[in-house]
């Protein structure tokens, strides 16, 4: 395991993130406090859920019915009123 501190992360994080792609871990430090370890993905799982490959679901939702104005128009320009 390899130590890097904060500011020489900020610096070059090119190289120390090359090194964790060829599989090696990192201790990273601030005032000699280890404050995170930076370690190469396990490829075995999945870090986010896959997209859904579905399109939009808006047009099985209820539809609204307005109760104060007759139309969003009414609606919008009794708002501006206010």
């Amino acid at each position: 395991m390899k130590t890097i501190t904060v500011g020489q992360l900020r610096q070059n994080p090119t190289a120390m993130l090359a090194d964790v792609e060829a599989g090696e871990t990192y201790l990273v430090t601030r005032h000699n406090q280890e404050i995170a370890r930076i370690v190469p993905r396990a490829y075995d799982i999945d870090l986010l859920p896959p997209k859904r490959r579905t399109g939009s679901r808006l047009a099985e939702l209820p539809r609204h019915e307005l109760r104060t104005a007759a139309s969003i128009d009414d609606l919008l320009a009794d708002e501006r009123d206010r």
